[in-house]
């Protein structure tokens, strides 16, 4: 399922809180984003006709869940930028981000860690 830049700030929230009302996503995002009311509901309904949220009438109102899986969204994303960029391959992202930019302590040891996890997998 493709969702735009936009469409995942208003999941975001729903990944973190549901549901929820369409008031309560615009009071969610009303710091972080300068977005108007009706930008929000129509990214609500966008998702809505994407089947990525339910929406379930509660008086005059409607609450927004998610039906799309945040971890399932990370993986169809993270495939797609390893497919277009790396020739879907992971080695050539990590050279490319050591590179580019610096790699830290942390992350050079969370790296080596996940690579010892991968080959004890294998034994």
């Amino acid at each position: 399922m493709q969702i735009s830049e936009a469409e995942s700030v208003v999941m975001d929230v729903l990944w973190r809180r549901h549901p929820l009302g369409a008031e309560d996503v615009v009071a969610e995002l009303a710091d972080s984003r300068h977005w108007q009311e009706a930008t929000i509901k129509t990214l609500l309904n966008r998702l809505l006709n994407k089947g990525a949220i339910a929406a379930e009438r509660d008086g005059r109102r409607y609450l927004y869940s998610p039906l799309l899986k945040r971890e399932a969204w990370v993986l169809e994303e993270s495939r797609g930028l390893l497919d277009r960029l790396f020739d879907g391959r992971v080695a050539p992202l990590v050279a490319h981000f050591s590179e580019q930019r610096k790699l830290s302590r942390k992350d050079i040891a969370e790296l080596r860690k996940l690579l010892e996890e991968l080959d004890d997998g294998d034994r």
